[in-house]
């Protein structure tokens, strides 16, 4: 089996070092590469180099000029291009010369990516790119060239000459795409079974041959080549900040016009760059050296956050931080709590910090708004997940893998999955959605149990029906603090929200003005909103029947106040609107909604009082009775 070059440097990638050792080794041949697999890699420089200055390469480029560099031939093949030859061409030329011979074909005329000069092919020339013949003539080659010969030097006969061989099989989750087995066609199971036999019969395994797929997500390619102990998986990150802070001082180390359009040091923009693939980070820099815009901290960050959601195809949202916890009306609690967070996060004690937080209570408590509030105080990016379920078999499951490598690419971050116990998927939710709700939820639990990631990944889970997320889901180690909010109980909380609800929709009403609410704690936010909506309605509809009165009032010479009806002010009708309301006709809905909300609580402190003597059963008798009443 053939070595990679002991002269290279050990600044490979991680990932190529991982690779490099286990070829070495012997205990794999095959590797499937999966991530950030459409970036730059960062390449050693080439020996001739006096400025020895690392080369930026794509994924494609590396693999055949570094880590396959002393292999005899690397064949790429792909559905969209064939097999082409990027090195080694004759060799793969002459055994193609051979089978037509033996085959009546004619596969050895020039082809594309060969070198060869002499102009377009016919189509009848090329290669096979149906992934089924094609890798089978690839398979045919493979097992030729470690059965090759060459006559000894001694000319007493022939001895073996096996050739070195890579192949490098590119956007393989086009070839063998996620499926059940038994759906499979003969064609792609016959793929299938090829690409598993190259990981695992021994003709080939402990020949001099690697083979490599490549994938952006590991959950599109089929279970039996991911799940094979054959073949080892390896990820390729994002890149970190000291390795963008490299690539930034090779793209920019000998640029004139970075000092002057950049507000921000090299080092600095590389860290605030984190999240980013060297591509991004090149379209970035080019941009604002072209255009010679200043690039400030805050144009950076926007453009970053830009640059992010485009990757994840508008699956992660950033959330804007213009608020903060200042301007959430009540639950003291848990505001003084998600405090404490936050500075203990500044700080750096992240061993303090809990994996992550579950926000329950009926439906307009406020929970989303708090979120939005603490983004701008938590001091990291907050980040919501949405739209990463598709209809596809398997697009939803690579979806989910691409939002967590970009997670872990931020260094630290708030994750918020708003209607959580929809978007979560459930443990076994039947054959409805062919498993994916399940794969879904193991995907999540997976994620967000790994210890490693306290304090840099917090995951912020809400929903007005915690009883309906997984018990595995929402338990200790994934989401701690468990933090209920509910509508205003007291006359003096109600009055701070319906005060916070006037500045909301813009009533130019002093607070003090505003009528009293009645003591009811089931008037929560949409309620206050819907009855000052309603007022202002009332109000906008009498100041337009008085102007139209007053116009027909001049046109007729009568005094505009004489024909005119009295008018009344805003608080007054705000007070006729409270007086008409009628209570809301899903009372039961709702209060099962507080009660579930009790009973997820982690901490009494979080409660209101009329909660907190309620012992355990006395709840669930209730949650049963109300259960029955609502027809769940």
């Amino acid at each position: 089996m053939p070595t990679l070059p002991p002269s290279l440097p050990p600044s490979l990638p991680k990932w190529a070092q991982r690779m490099r050792r286990a070829y070495r080794s012997g205990s794999a041949s095959q590797f499937i590469l999966y991530g950030n697999v459409t970036d730059l890699v960062s390449a050693p420089p080439k020996e001739s180099d006096d400025k020895a200055e690392r080369r930026y390469l794509s994924l494609r480029r590396f693999l055949t000029g570094i880590m396959f560099e002393p292999f005899d031939v690397v064949l790429h093949y792909d559905r969209g291009r064939g097999i082409r030859a990027k090195k080694g061409s004759d060799h793969f030329q002459g055994f193609l010369k051979a089978f037509d011979t033996f085959r009546g074909t004619s596969w050895s005329k020039p082809t594309a990516g060969d070198g060869d000069k002499s102009g377009p092919l016919a189509l009848a020339n090329m290669l096979p790119r149906d992934a089924g013949r094609a890798l089978e003539l690839i398979d045919r080659f493979l097992r030729a060239s470690q059965q090759r010969t060459e006559a000894s030097e001694s000319s007493s006969g022939r001895v073996p000459a096996p050739l070195k061989v890579a192949v490098v099989v590119d956007y393989a989750h086009f070839i063998v795409p996620r499926g059940e087995p038994i759906h499979q066609t003969s064609e792609r199971a016959q793929t299938l079974i090829r690409l598993l036999d190259w990981a695992s019969d021994p003709a080939i395994t402990e020949g001099a041959v690697a083979t490599v797929l490549i994938t952006e997500n590991l959950t599109d390619l089929n279970r039996l080549i991911v799940e094979s102990p054959y073949s080892t998986k390896i990820k390729i990150d994002l890149p970190r900040a000291d390795s963008l802070g490299r690539y930034v001082h090779h793209l920019t180390g000998d640029d004139e016009r970075f000092d002057r359009v950049s507000e921000v040091s090299r080092e600095l923009l590389a860290a605030k760059l984190v999240g980013l693939s060297r591509v991004n980070v090149r379209t970035l820099l080019l941009e604002a050296l072209g255009s010679d815009e200043p690039l400030t901290l805050a144009t950076l960050t926007e453009v970053k956050k830009r640059l992010i959601e485009k990757e994840a195809a508008g699956r992660i949202e950033f959330i804007e931080p213009n608020r903060t916890l200042d301007n959430v009306a009540g639950h003291h609690e848990a505001k003084a709590w998600l405090r404490q967070d936050a500075a203990l996060l500044k700080k750096g004690r992240l061993r303090a910090i809990p994996m992550g937080y579950l926000l329950c209570g009926r439906i307009g408590t406020g929970k989303t708004f708090l979120v939005h509030c603490w983004a701008g105080e938590v001091g990291i990016p907050v980040v919501e997940i949405t739209n990463f379920r598709e209809r596809w078999v398997g697009a939803s499951e690579g979806n989910l893998e691409r939002i967590f490598t970009i997670l872990h690419a931020l260094g630290q971050v708030v994750v918020f999955i708003d209607e959580a116990d929809q978007a979560t998927g459930k443990r076994d939710a039947g054959s409805g959605d062919s498993g994916l709700s399940g794969r879904i939820y193991g995907m999540l639990a997976k994620e967000m149990s790994d210890t490693a990631n306290r304090g840099k990944i917090l995951w912020v889970l809400a929903t007005s029906r915690p009883d309906l997320l997984e018990v595995d889901l929402k338990r200790q180690g994934r989401l701690d603090v468990h933090i209920p909010l509910f509508p205003p109980g007291d006359a003096e909380s109600r009055h701070e929200l319906f005060a916070a609800m006037a500045r909301k929709v813009g009533l130019g009403v002093d607070p003090e003005h505003l009528p009293t609410l009645p003591d009811n704690d089931q008037i929560g936010g949409n309620e206050m909103e819907g009855i000052l909506v309603r007022a202002l309605r009332l109000y906008e509809t009498q100041a337009a029947r008085q102007a139209d009165q007053g116009s027909e009032a001049a046109s007729a010479g009568v005094d505009e106040a004489a024909s005119g009806e009295a008018e009344r002010s805003l608080p007054e009708i705000i007070a006729e609107v409270i007086a008409d309301v009628r209570p809301s006709a899903h009372v039961e809905r709702l209060t099962l909604m507080d009660l579930v909300a009790v009973k997820e609580c982690t901490d009494s402190r979080f409660l209101p009082e009329r909660y907190r003597e309620l012992s355990l059963s006395d709840i669930n008798r209730r949650i049963e009775q109300l259960r029955l009443v609502v027809g769940e």
